[in-house]
């Protein structure tokens, strides 16, 4: 599932925004293996060669794959154990298409930067294996069916919630705030915490406050995790005119940033567990896991390498993922 600039179905990096539905990228077998070659240059991945590769690097299945790590722990609490099969997989399909058509409609927008950027350059949409035009109708698609699965497959609410998380994506940070804040991905990150709001709606069709703090939760993370990916790519962003953090202030000041955001987020995870009832197994996870963050973000001001900042990338997904899988155990323990 990258809460990076993109639809993080937490709606997230690994760095929801960052639609992120929580933005994150993560190694996933290419869905064609054979026909895609290695991409060379400062982003890892493939390089798309046959349009149904292109359709499926369109969607960004590396950032969908968070969904799995933050929407079903997320229905696990809200059902208190393991909900039906059939709502986990409507609500991961509804989930995955509505992510893949947020991130499309963002590669739709941003083709002419991503051409500017070594990590982006051979996106589907700047090579010209897909078209502009085959790429948006492809996108919106996917929104359409992923608003009538979740419609028809859970409840209205989760449609809603999907799809508000695609407009906000689209309209607040792609088309405004990514070109024109510095704090782009910390507004536009909320659309990728989102998707542990439409997790719970599934199951119980309301939303009460321990969703609202795991949207926090994945707010507050969204930040420092994409701002370690950005501190890499500061050139990409400085040439392709993106204000992303890392590009327009200091690295002081970037590190202070991220520090103030993981411990928000360290003390955040921790509320969850008088609010929400938690457990040890939760409470112990997070306190480890937060400090580990915090030492590794304050660790990462004493460098400004591209191999610290991505060192600190990889565990903001590890944090993500282990975190949730904690909440995950704690419901069949405590």
């Amino acid at each position: 599932m990258k809460i990076t600039d993109s639809f993080c179905w937490r709606i997230g990096v690994v760095a929801y925004p960052p639609i992120r539905w929580v933005t994150v990228p993560i190694n996933v077998r290419p869905f064609v293996p054979s026909r895609l070659t290695r991409r060379r240059g400062h982003e890892s991945g493939r390089i798309p060669t046959t349009v149904v590769a292109g359709y499926i690097a369109l969607t960004k299945p590396r950032i969908i794959e968070l969904l799995l790590i933050t929407t079903i722990p997320t229905m696990v609490v809200a059902n208190d154990g393991w909900p039906s099969l059939w709502l986990m997989v409507v609500t991961m399909v509804g989930g995955t298409l509505a992510a893949g058509g947020a991130n499309a409609i963002n590669m739709y927008i941003d083709r002419d930067i991503d051409a500017l950027m070594e990590r982006t350059k051979n996106r589907p949409l700047v090579t010209g294996l897909i078209s502009p035009r085959n790429g948006l109708i492809f996108a919106i698609s996917l929104e359409i069916v992923a608003f009538l699965v979740l419609w028809a497959g859970t409840n209205l609410l989760s449609g809603i919630l999907a799809l508000s998380a695609t407009l906000f994506y689209v309209f607040i940070y792609s088309l405004w705030l990514k070109r024109t804040s510095k704090q782009n991905i910390v507004i536009g990150g909320a659309a990728g915490a989102v998707p542990v709001l439409v997790g719970w709606a599934a199951v119980t069709n309301s939303l009460s406050w321990t969703p609202w703090l795991l949207f926090l939760v994945i707010f507050l993370w969204t930040p420092p995790h994409f701002w370690a990916l950005a501190i890499k790519h500061n050139d990409d962003y400085t040439a392709a005119g993106v204000p992303m953090l890392p590009s327009v202030v200091s690295h002081e000041k970037v590190i202070s940033a991220m520090i103030r955001y993981t411990i928000a987020l360290l003390i955040s995870s921790l509320i969850l567990v008088p609010v929400s009832n938690m457990g040890w197994v939760y409470g112990i996870s997070a306190l480890v896991l937060g400090v580990a963050f915090l030492w590794g973000t304050i660790a990462l001001g004493k460098s400004d390498s591209p191999s610290a900042s991505m060192r600190l990338f990889s565990f903001s997904i590890s944090y993500i993922s282990l975190l949730f899988i904690a909440l995950t155990v704690d419901v069949f323990v405590r």
